[in-house]
């Protein structure tokens, strides 16, 4: 690494660990204020309210990380600009480009580590928080009552009495196996179903079979304390993928509910389908991020510079407001999904790059000051 890459590295790096700690220190500072009676009545011991914020943390970092990223790169290349370091480093025969690779670097280790934390630790934080009050307040989890569920590939309709939401135990169940036609081939009666992970199976207890012919007549009826299902495509998470919702799901989660349910309707299927895009999406925000900001962060003069830091957080603030706005069309199936969860990030990412070309040729972004006329000048009232 070239002692120039350190030198910068070095100059933004400091700035965004401080901006990402105080941003993590005012959101905890709220959230513990906002929380302490409950955590004090309920007499939560400290390592439960530590493991709490634990599952807390992912979701938030989703959410500064652009932030931290935006103001770090606007002050340090700013205090570059005004010490004239960045021309100096023009003068000597260095490209803009060169001399923000290694802030692309960092925007792309970005990327990363946001792509991790939203692959599936961000999307459960808010089913973290929903447990940890109900465990904290002694309440049992929610209970689902009357579920239905059909397997449309395998012919197979579920009834399921109850069961508790992510648990692996389901009480008085009926599984209808049908054929092509939807007749009903055999009936399966369980007081008691419960799947093993561990070996992807079904132990039923105090089973009754019902055998049906093509008629619909009943033909044999047998009476077992306990059968084990071996060929069942069926998981509690797919038994209970009616009661969740796509923001709460993660990557995996979103592609098995794909998966399995490609014969719902296109208007069930669509908020899965542009979370599924959104989740993939998401963490690119971080390098439209340093696309946007380097160029904007860097002024050759003294002139303009509060105007282009002023356009860098109007432009990213923006994308957000973009990507909330195709977000929602895209769970109401107004576009498609990959055009809802990417169009933001494509259109700002161009931009960026845009206004780093003109950087780089020394040329100055469109001035958005109503103020200004046409060739530079300013409009004086007389």
């Amino acid at each position: 690494m070239r002692l120039l890459d350190r030198y910068v590295i070095r100059n933004f790096v400091q700035v965004y660990f401080y901006c990402i700690a105080g941003f993590t220190s005012i959101w905890l500072i709220f959230d513990v204020s906002d929380n302490i009676s409950s955590f004090i009545d309920n007499h939560i011991p400290i390592l439960m309210v530590v493991r709490y914020y634990a599952t807390q943390i992912p979701q938030v970092f989703i959410i500064l990380l652009p932030v931290a990223l935006l103001l770090s790169l606007l002050f340090a290349l700013g205090r570059m600009s005004r010490a004239n370091e960045i021309v100096s480093m023009l003068t000597s025969g260095v490209s803009l480009p060169r001399i923000l690779m290694p802030l692309i670097g960092i925007g792309l280790l970005t990327v990363a580590a946001s792509f991790a934390l939203n692959y599936s630790l961000a999307p459960h934080a808010e089913l973290a928080r929903k447990s940890f009050l109900s465990e904290a307040q002694s309440r049992p989890a929610r209970n689902i009552q009357g579920q239905v569920f059909r397997n449309r590939s395998d012919l197979r309709t579920w009834f399921i009495q109850n069961f508790r939401l992510g648990d692996n135990v389901f009480n008085n169940v009926q599984v209808l196996q049908q054929d092509a036609n939807d007749n009903i081939v055999m009936a399966y009666v369980a007081s008691r179903a419960y799947y093993r992970p561990e070996t992807k199976t079904w132990d039923l207890e105090n089973v009754r079979l019902a055998y049906y012919d093509a008629t619909g007549n009943m033909t044999k009826e047998e009476f077992l304390p306990s059968l084990k299902i071996e060929h069942w495509s069926e998981t509690p998470f797919r038994l209970s993928s009616a009661n969740v919702q796509a923001e709460s799901l993660s990557l995996p989660e979103l592609h098995e509910y794909l998966y399995f349910n490609s014969d719902f309707p296109p208007t069930l299927l669509a908020p899965f389908r542009t979370h599924f895009q959104y989740r993939l999406a998401l963490p690119w925000t971080c390098l439209v991020v340093v696309c946007i900001a380097a160029p904007l962060g860097i002024g050759y003069s003294r002139r303009g510079v509060l105007s282009s830091v002023a356009a860098a957080v109007i432009l990213v603030f923006s994308n957000n407001f973009l990507v909330h706005l195709f977000l929602a069309l895209g769970e109401g199936d107004r576009v498609p999904a990959w055009i809802a969860a990417w169009t933001p990030n494509i259109l700002f990412g161009c931009i960026g790059l845009y206004l780093l070309y003109l950087r780089a040729s020394n040329r100055d972004a469109p001035s958005l000051n109503p103020f200004t006329a046409f060739g530079g000048r300013r409009i004086v009232a007389r």
